[in-house]
């Protein structure tokens, strides 16, 4: 059997966002050369790759997320949502970081299943800074729940605790939507599959930003970073490729059994984590 039919995606119509560098861009690559028709999105960084479609928009806004959607084919298999944004050293950009890294996965996704084909699929890009989600859940679940952009701008703002929680919020919110409509009547009914990737720490366009919004200092915030994700087990950094292609693989037909799950690619820093909050 070819690779390509192993993958199914050869003709296939994609949407693929963030494609301007990191994850997103990896994943649209691998795409493209396994023949799939992408309809992709950038917004500060240009598109090198030959695409069927760029859509240049702003996906923290819902003006951005209705120009993809007028945009995007009137049939699409695999949904890839990859875009994201980073907090701000002292938080000024929070309701943004929230609208961006899940409000828009919500809006786009459930605003783009009508047009996703049966036994289709739809991934996120999260983060195992999201791994505590349970903790949170009945939160996250509320801002789910929500219908419209303007509720959930409403939310955010009456829930300043949680929208100032910043990436760490939008994050388990993602998990926690996933887990809660992997068999809602939208996904299910239809045998479109969720799931969602929940990278460790990656070297991307983000990764200064990430440095520097713990006190504003990159060469501290490294070193603080670095001292959680990668001293414990003498590690390395990981490339966006290592996140973009397994994205691309759980979207294909080679998972074509798996649905509802946080697949976190780590390097097992969560594993970790939790299994010492468990015997702790």
């Amino acid at each position: 059997m070819e690779l390509n039919d192993l993958f199914g995606f050869a003709g296939k119509n994609v949407v693929v966002t963030g494609t301007g560098s990191g994850m997103g861009h990896a994943a649209a690559e691998l795409l493209v050369n396994l023949g799939a028709h992408v309809t992709a999105t950038t917004h500060r960084r240009p598109l090198d790759l030959e695409v069927a479609a760029t859509v240049a928009c702003d996906l923290s806004t819902k003006e951005g997320c209705d120009k993809l959607i007028a945009a995007a084919p009137d049939h699409i298999d695999a949904l890839f949502l990859c875009h994201g944004t980073a907090d701000e050293f002292g938080g000024g950009n929070a309701l943004e970081v929230q609208l961006t890294n899940f409000w828009s996965f919500k809006y786009l996704a459930e605003s783009l299943l009508p047009r996703i084909a049966d036994w289709g699929s739809v991934t996120f890009i999260s983060s195992n800074g999201g791994k505590f989600w349970r903790d949170d859940v009945e939160k996250c679940l509320e801002v789910a729940d929500l219908s419209s952009w303007d509720e959930a701008v409403d939310w955010y703002n009456a829930n300043p605790d949680y929208r100032d929680y910043g990436y760490v919020f939008s994050k388990e919110c993602q998990h926690a939507y996933v887990m809660s409509r992997v068999q809602d009547p939208l996904y299910i009914d239809r045998k479109i599959r969720l799931n969602v990737i929940s990278p460790g720490l990656t070297k991307t366009g983000l990764t200064e930003a990430f440095e520097r919004q713990i006190d504003g200092d990159a060469e501290h915030g490294r070193a603080v970073i670095e001292g959680l994700y990668i001293d414990g087990w003498n590690g390395r950094y990981a490339t966006p490729e290592e996140m973009g292609w397994p994205m691309v693989a759980i979207g294909s037909k080679l998972f074509s059994y798996m649905s509802g799950q946080i697949v976190y690619i780590d390097y097992g820093c969560a594993s970790v984590e939790e299994m010492n909050l468990l015997v702790d």
